[in-house]
């Protein structure tokens, strides 16, 4: 820890300098950090001094490939500085840009040909790449194309479902009204029922005064209409006799006046009987 502190004291002096350190709290969290800090701080200075020297034995480099250039230029081809023409400086500044774009080392044609021709290579490349893209975009366009109109048939389709749903639970919704109200109704009539059936039981009425006992009796006295037809049928030549033979006119006499009895008797007690059970149901509703 006691080496810890003197490091990071050593390394503060050294970055504030003469402004002095500034007061902190000292414990092991900001010691342990600061340390941190110094050491990262040591590790980048010792980067950028070896950088800095690369740089400074480069441009020794590069001043003595200079001086000897130099040396060529003006004892082997006797170019003295400020002999070439501006047209000369051009094409040769021109020559060096080429080269710097190129990326060659020097400026001969074995290093040109290869510059060029790999240029060439990544343009055809470049070229073959676009026209893939191309193509590519094409066919994602035409998908998108048809997927935008799937899109909207899809939106058109849940339209129309949803119209359906709304048109089918309003439909839905009064057919519950309507069962409801028949269900209310169903209870209200089977209500009305048991209370007109009390009312009928305690009149003490009569099974034969009601409806069902009338159409029964009714089917009864036609069947007994029918049954004396054929009876009818008989006297019928009796009724063209000349009043000559009495006992034969006293005799049709006699079942004539049977007959119209009966009828009157019967259609006596179905119109007493129907009278009963219209009175009966009025005073009930």
């Amino acid at each position: 820890m006691c080496e810890k502190n003197k490091r990071v004291s050593r390394w503060l002096e050294t970055v504030f300098g003469a402004e002095g350190v500034p007061e902190f709290e000292v414990n092991t969290r900001t010691v342990e950090l600061l340390d941190q800090l110094a050491g990262i701080s040591e590790l980048r200075c010792r980067e950028v001094s070896l950088l800095t020297e690369d740089y400074r034995h480069k441009a020794a480099e590069y001043s003595s490939d200079a001086t000897h250039l130099h040396e060529v230029l003006l004892n082997g081809v006797g170019l003295q500085p400020g002999s070439v023409s501006k047209s000369t400086s051009d094409f040769l500044s021109v020559l060096e840009g080429t080269a710097e774009v190129l990326k060659v080392r020097n400026t001969s044609m074995g290093s040109f040909v290869p510059a060029i021709n790999k240029l060439t290579n990544d343009l055809a490349e470049a070229e073959k790449t676009d026209r893939k893209l191309g193509q590519e975009l094409a066919a994602v366009r035409k998908k998108m194309a048809a997927t935008m109109i799937l899109r909207k048939k899809l939106q058109e389709d849940l339209k129309t479902i949803v119209q359906l749903q709304q048109v089918e639970a309003a439909t839905a919704e009064e057919r519950l009204l309507n069962m409801d109200f028949m269900k209310n109704k169903s209870r209200d009539l089977t209500y009305r029922n048991k209370i007109a059936q009390d009312k009928l039981a305690s009149r003490q009425m009569k099974d034969s005064l009601t409806h069902q006992a009338i159409v029964e009796l009714a089917e009864k006295i036609t069947a007994l209409k029918q049954e004396i037809a054929p009876l009818v049928k008989k006297l019928e030549p009796y009724n063209d006799l000349s009043p000559s033979p009495a006992l034969a006119r006293v005799a049709i006499e006699e079942v004539k006046r049977e007959l119209e009895a009966l009828d009157a008797a019967l259609e006596q007690k179905v119109k007493s009987k129907y009278r009963s059970v219209t009175r009966t149901t009025q005073s009930s509703r």
